[in-house]
């Protein structure tokens, strides 16, 4: 599918009414497919930055949490490499997981196996710092969750909109 395939679709999205929310995820999938990553992760962002969803630290917590190990490590080295190692360590404290943090000062990247032990609750303030501290940390985790987009729709219908009425400004 390509963009010309999808015209009509996005033109829906752009009126400011959109379909019933069981085609809202059907229609992502079809933009995911027509649209390159990088249009599609700046939907993303507008989901992200959006009054109309939860916090971006809740949302990126709820990836984490429907993702699979290779995405976690994909969020957690986005979002590290946005704010830093020290984030890290101030976030997991003296747990069981401040090794990761002290492993990370050295420069190298969570593996899938390491990602997965980091609680949900524990991205989501990783995330919300990592926002204080560097407000691009959006438009890197979009990118991310961009090459993922199955993962996104776990978000829900109304992040889904947001990103496909985002995608069709700029398409359109």
């Amino acid at each position: 599918m390509n963009l010309s395939d999808i015209t009509g679709l996005l033109q829906q999205y752009t009126g400011g009414s959109a379909p019933a929310a069981d085609q809202v995820h059907q229609h992502f999938d079809q933009v995911a497919q027509a649209v390159p990553p990088s249009s599609l992760a700046q939907g993303i962002s507008a989901a992200f930055n959006s009054d109309q969803t939860p916090s971006f630290g809740n949302m990126v917590s709820g990836l984490f949490s429907n993702g699979n190990s290779q995405q976690q490590a994909g969020i957690l080295n986005s979002l590290i490499t946005s704010a830093g190692p020290a984030l890290l360590g101030s976030v997991l404290g003296g747990g069981a997981l401040s090794g990761l943090s002290s492993m990370l000062g050295s420069g190298k990247q969570l593996t899938p196996e390491q990602a997965a032990q980091v609680p949900p609750a524990a991205v989501q303030q990783i995330a919300e710092a990592a926002q204080k501290q560097n407000p691009s940390v959006v438009d890197s985790v979009s990118s991310v969750v961009a090459n993922h987009p199955t993962l996104f729709k776990a978000l829900g219908a109304a992040a889904a909109i947001i990103a496909i009425r985002k995608v069709a400004e700029k398409v359109g």
